[in-house]
């Protein structure tokens, strides 16, 4: 039997829950409500909607059928809704917020069947060196090209000849489309004949990484290359091109010519800016072999490297060299954040190390994210955190697999000198346990898939077992090793293989009748992601004649209720980055499974296409010496709790403050001073120290605010102190930085 949470939100759990960034807003999708209707039977409809992450756990709503409202009270304890009716009609909802009900969602129809079918236009097959061709529809990924706060779909076209880059032979152009959820079709990009087909080739990115509130597509790119418009690149590096040059050698490699990296507009797939794709190949023979297949791994992502804003990140080679390249866009310029390379300096341990896919998410808790390349990881400043030195893999997952363990935990697939699977500590490298394997260790997987057992399990290809967080084991493996879905109405995550779901008992939940699975062997969807309903996951698979895409969703009614996983910083990157090389599913930040307690603090996110101005810092998040302590005991403050300085001294430091633009700032601090008189201490920002004065406030329970003028860098290296100069100190609750 499965345990479903129901929200209860108490008096006790409201401060914690209103609690304000512990680190700089991430500037996050501004979605609508993703309402979604679907007939369940003759007389009865489900209806399902998000929760955004910017909502209090408070929230209600109320579900509307034609404008007639269908429940007698706010709903609290879920985000779905199950109508008794034999009418098919139109369906909004709206939030109540302290008792106001707020505006209505978009209606939407009824879906007769539990999927959305999406009309595909195929592009023409052909012939060429290698033979005749057709085209399959392959990955997608999802991204509001438009604004209008739905995701519009994006699928990448593979020719019947696409190749492996261990085998030979020419392939036929890789076409990109853009669908709105309606069919409408959108543009196609042709990356042309010097661009090959093949899973490891073309990891196109698709999110907002400029704060419009429209995504951008970005991808590698070369001379021939044609936009959503039908034109030849001409952007930046791509200015006079040769684009009738073929560069594919007599063996169907591109081992020579110009590689580029572009940013297309989302709405119209118009290029925006080209640059030069970072490293060039150089050397062939460098990467491991000389004939064009270890040159040609490419790997892809989105990380909030600075906290606040998306880059893309751009990767090549894994078995030998690694480098990656991580890119902001301003909406005018693709700029270079940082770049790493396993032949600098202090690196060499960080070469062998990476896998057929990565991940990304903020492993030390700093608020930056980290690339997670396999064995090793990659700091969000592009310096070498750490490497297990264990050795290349196909799988990798990532997430918060004991929620009772600090951190993120790693579950990792090993290809090389036998190291099976291992399980780490994400932010250390350190090997929490191992099962050893002889030879290749070609799969992994890990989620919480058994009723009633807290805390992720995990299998591989290593042996016939379900593994705890303690190595204990916990039944045997399941024999699907490829994807996992949230599905059912309680929180164990289900298994998803070839065009088929079911749970861990062996009962089939859905089969994808006329549809087909991708990736050969690996059996995997077009797509997995929130993309609809409430915060259980959606499957998009294509027709088996290739004629549309079907996206499912679930229609079993849940008393859990979650924020939208799609404003999980985590979870989104990992939609990002899940068409990259052999797929991988997606994982969030936080503990989801049978016996987890709610997600808290909420998202830390923005939404709205709009920088964040301002970034609040709890106290909670600084570095406390000196006898400083983080209490809790008087009331009004916001987070977790307050700084409490001793009467002998101490200190309260902010590391890795955002500076926004850098400058004369207005520091606002927040603070509440009980005593009968003023108290005296010190400010000092960035190694310059000036005197500050806490006046009383009348209790230590009244909480105002004071502004200081300070100065700060334009980057995310500031530090901002309180040091006593012998006497005790205000309480402080938190900062602001404009």
């Amino acid at each position: 039997m499965k345990s479903n949470i129901r929200i209860v939100v108490a008096l006790a759990l409201g401060v914690l829950l209103s609690a304000t960034s512990l680190r700089a807003q991430a500037r996050m999708e501004k979605l609508d409500r993703g309402v979604v209707a679907v007939r369940t039977s003759s007389s009865q409809v489900y209806v399902g909607w998000r929760m955004f992450g910017t909502e209090d756990y408070s929230v209600g709503y109320n579900v509307y059928r034609a404008g007639t409202k269908l429940n007698a009270s706010p709903i609290t304890a879920s985000t779905n809704y199950l109508d008794s009716t034999s009418t098919n009609s139109t369906y909004t909802v709206r939030a109540v917020v302290g008792g106001v009900e707020q505006g209505d969602s978009p209606a939407v129809s009824v879906w007769a069947q539990n999927y959305l079918s999406i009309p595909l236009s195929i592009p023409a097959g052909g012939s060429n060196a290698s033979g005749s061709y057709t085209y399959n529809a392959g990955d997608c990924s999802a991204g509001d090209v438009d604004g209008d706060g739905q995701y519009e779909i994006i699928l990448k076209w593979d020719p019947s000849d696409a190749k492996d880059n261990s085998q030979s032979g020419y392939t036929a152009d890789v076409f990109l489309d853009a669908y709105k959820l309606n069919g409408t079709h959108l543009w196609r990009i042709d990356l042309g004949k010097n661009i090959r087909a093949g899973a490891h080739y073309t990891q196109f990115q698709v999110y907002d990484l400029d704060g419009d509130g429209k995504a951008e597509i970005v991808c590698k790119t070369a001379p021939g290359t044609k936009d959503g418009t039908g034109a030849y690149l001409s952007k930046g590096v791509a200015a006079g091109a040769d684009n009738s040059a073929d560069y594919r050698n007599s063996s169907g490699y591109i081992l020579s010519g110009p590689e580029w990296l572009t940013i297309f507009n989302g709405q119209t797939g118009k290029e925006m800016d080209t640059v030069s794709y970072n490293p060039p190949r150089g050397n062939v023979g460098d990467w491991g072999d000389t004939y064009g297949n270890r040159v040609d791994r490419f790997l892809a992502g989105v990380g909030y490297f600075d906290g606040k804003h998306p880059s893309v990140v751009m990767c090549r080679g894994y078995y030998t060299r690694a480098t990656l390249a991580a890119w902001d866009w301003d909406g005018s310029h693709l700029t270079q954040r940082w770049f790493f390379d396993s032949n600098n300096s202090g690196y060499s341990g960080y070469a062998g190390q990476g896998c057929h896919a990565l991940s990304i998410a903020d492993v030390d808790g700093d608020g930056f994210d980290e690339v997670i390349y396999g064995a090793c990881c990659i700091d969000h400043d592009g310096k070498g955190k750490y490497t297990t030195g264990l050795g290349h893999g196909d799988a990798l997952h990532v997430s918060k697999m004991d929620p009772n363990r600090a951190g993120l935990q790693v579950w990792q697939a090993h290809e090389d000198n036998n190291n099976g699977a291992t399980y780490r500590d994400a932010g250390t490298g350190a090997i929490i346990f191992q099962i050893p394997h002889t030879g290749d260790t070609g799969r992994a997987c890990a989620s919480n898939i058994v009723p009633s057992v807290k805390g992720y399990q995990m299998w591989s290809a290593a042996d016939g077992n379900l593994y705890n967080n303690a190595k204990g084991i916990a039944g045997s493996a399941p024999s699907s090793d490829n994807f996992v879905i949230w599905w059912e109405a309680g929180l164990t995550r289900d298994l998803l293989n070839s065009n088929k779901i079911s749970n861990y008992a062996g009962t089939t939940l859905l089969t994808a009748s006329g549809c087909t699975s991708i990736n050969g062997t690996k059996s995997t969807p077009c797509l997995s992601a929130d993309l609809l309903g409430d915060w259980r996951e959606e499957v998009v698979f294509a027709t088996t004649d290739n004629s549309a895409l079907r996206i499912f969703t679930t229609t079993a009614v849940t008393t859990t209720r979650i924020f939208t996983l799609m404003h999980d910083r985590q979870y989104r990157e990992a939609i990002a980055w899940q068409n990259t090389a052999y797929n991988q599913p997606p994982h969030p930040s936080f503990y989801l499974g049978y016996g987890m307690t709610l997600p808290v603090p909420l998202p830390n996110i923005t939404t709205g296409g709009t920088t964040p101005t301002s970034d609040t810092y709890q106290a909670e998040a600084g570095t406390i010496a000196g006898g400083v302590t983080i209490d809790s005991n008087n009331a009004g403050f916001h987070g977790t709790g307050f700084a409490n300085f001793p009467t002998t001294g101490g200190t309260l430091t902010f590391n890795g403050v955002d500076g926004n633009g850098g400058g004369t700032k207005s520091l606002t601090i927040r603070f509440a001073n009980g005593a009968t008189a003023a108290r005296t201490g010190n400010l000092i920002v960035n190694g310059t120290t000036t005197p500050i004065t806490f006046a009383t406030t009348g209790a230590w329970t009244t909480w105002v605010t004071m502004n200081v003028n300070i100065t700060l860098n334009n980057n995310t290296s500031n530090t901002i102190q309180f040091a006593s100069t012998g006497n005790d100190l205000g309480n402080i609750d938190e900062i602001t930085v404009p």
